[in-house]
């Protein structure tokens, strides 16, 4: 997305990070330029469509809130190393979920095959561990988060159909989504003062995306329907299990359409709930700001362009 090309209403703009999103851009559109012609198409449609840069903008605004001045080069090139994490692990959770579509777009393993979406998920590893290599501080905590995000993905497909709680869906929000946000605040604000911070605004952006996914909104991530189907602890699923007679729904495997349909109202009777939680999540991220940022207007900012998602 060029500057030219964003209204007053895009997250980029409210948040001050059209500059650096643009010149991000742009180092993405410079690396596929280089990259093997035998992966350029599958890893060019990895980065087609309209990406909603959430995780790059935390990491500028940790930047804001802790260094005066403009966004150096070096932290473009944390947030390009940020982006071929993040678009590894889609590849890889639209191959476990089978999913024909992202960002409204044909996914590499649905357009090109299995293998191709394989072999693009590593060769992004590589890259991404390749532009910061010499840079140790941005190295270690690259590392930390992929190893974090390899368990979380076990771990929730562990979890699945268990009939577990809204403390189950913090953890495993704050190790798959959580991390991502968490290590973004840690290299913006190059150090661990915004960590916290960082794994809030994550677990808060999960559960929009969840909450998102059950209203119809534009999905964030994954799939509404894919989630209940494959027995996903959502934030909604987490509140309406509660319930025993949902819970029984819940941990069945029978591909009933009568019971996935029962299970998706259930959920969906849960969102005020969920919504309300997602407040209290909110409100601990913008305490968090407040305390451990030096300008904390930035963090704020972007706590709030979050907790809006699941209302869009």
């Amino acid at each position: 997305m060029s500057v030219a090309s964003a209204t007053s209403e895009d997250p980029v703009v409210k948040l001050g990070a059209a500059r650096e999103i643009s010149l991000l851009r742009g180092r993405v559109e410079e690396w596929l330029n280089d990259v093997d012609e035998e992966l350029r198409p599958p890893l060019a449609s990895a980065f087609a469509g309209t990406p909603k840069s959430f995780r790059p903008l935390t990491l500028f605004a940790a930047h804001r809130a802790l260094h005066r001045g403009p966004t150096p080069a070096t932290v473009i090139e944390q947030a390009f190393a940020i982006e071929l994490a993040h678009n590894m692990s889609l590849i890889v959770d639209d191959i476990l979920d089978e999913s024909e579509l992202r960002r409204g777009m044909a996914t590499i393993q649905s357009g090109f095959g299995r293998l191709h979406a394989l072999m693009a998920s590593g060769y992004l590893v590589a890259d991404a561990f390749d532009m910061v290599a010499d840079d140790p501080f941005a190295s270690r905590h690259l590392s930390e988060l992929l190893r974090r995000l390899a368990s979380a993905e076990c771990l929730q497909w562990r979890l699945r159909r268990k009939p577990l709680g809204t403390e189950d869906w913090m953890r495993i929000a704050g190790e798959d989504t959580g991390s991502m946000f968490e290590i973004c605040a840690v290299l913006g604000g190059r150090s661990q003062r915004l960590r916290r911070y960082g794994h809030l605004v994550g677990v808060l952006y999960h559960g929009c995306d969840d909450v998102a996914d059950q209203r119809g909104v534009e999905a964030l991530g994954g799939g509404g329907d894919e989630d209940i189907r494959d027995g996903i602890l959502t934030l909604p699923a987490a509140i309406a299990i509660r319930d025993p007679s949902i819970r029984e729904l819940f941990i069945l495997d029978d591909g009933d359409d009568l019971r996935l349909a029962a299970l998706a109202g259930a959920c969906r009777a849960q969102l005020d709930t969920a919504e309300q939680m997602l407040d209290e999540i909110a409100e601990a991220a913008r305490a968090e700001a407040t305390r451990s940022a030096d300008d904390a207007a930035p963090l704020l900012a972007l706590v709030d362009e979050v907790r809006g998602l699941s209302r869009r």
